[in-house]
């Protein structure tokens, strides 16, 4: 990285934190609204291959995961289910050895609007704990730097919260507000 003459990298890195905390604090507001607005009756099954609960729940899971320093880091949230195969709700392969349901029962709008709350209250110390300018994400199935790691997770909260907007609209003719950053909207 080539930096600015006069500034540091170590100069930056507050305004990068302060950037990727508006950002968090944004795309989790979207991801609120989406889920706040859904349709109860179809919360669980809306007739897609994964169901809104699952993709708020994915979205949360990993965006609380991603968070931590590194993978050793993680405690999940006081409403996780873990005794199932694929904990972030989103199903994959079943492990055929495994006597474990492949994905946990549905959360319901509230679990997943409180697990939110949750991802949401940690931004701000979590991001002010990750050193930005680590080569390693800190999950060894993730070769990148950490701050690259940072905006992936973004992007992966946003990815879901479209795919939950979209549905919306489609569905109901709702749409949700834009949030530019946390000061917006």
């Amino acid at each position: 990285m080539t930096e600015p003459p006069g500034e540091s990298v170590e100069s930056v890195l507050p305004l990068l934190r302060a950037a990727l905390k508006s950002q968090y604090h944004a795309a989790l507001a979207m991801l609120h609204e989406a889920v706040a607005r859904y349709p109860e009756e179809r919360w669980v099954a809306d007739g897609q291959q994964n169901a809104p609960w699952q993709l708020a729940y994915h979205a949360l899971f990993f965006t609380h995961l991603y968070l931590q320093t590194e993978v050793a880091a993680f405690r999940p949230w006081t409403g996780h289910r873990s005794q199932v195969q694929h904990e972030d709700g989103i199903a994959g392969p079943a492990d055929p050895d495994s006597d474990l349901p492949l994905i946990p029962d549905p959360y319901t709008k509230d679990q997943v609007l409180a697990y939110l709350a949750f991802c949401d209250g940690l931004v701000e110390e979590a991001v002010d704990a990750l050193d930005l300018l680590s080569p390693q994400s800190g999950f060894h199935w993730y070769p990148i730097g950490k701050l690259e790691h940072q905006l992936v997770n973004l992007r992966h909260v946003q990815h879901h919260t479209g795919q939950l907007v979209d549905r919306l609209r489609g569905e109901t003719g709702l749409g949700t507000r834009w949030v530019g950053s946390r000061h917006s909207g």
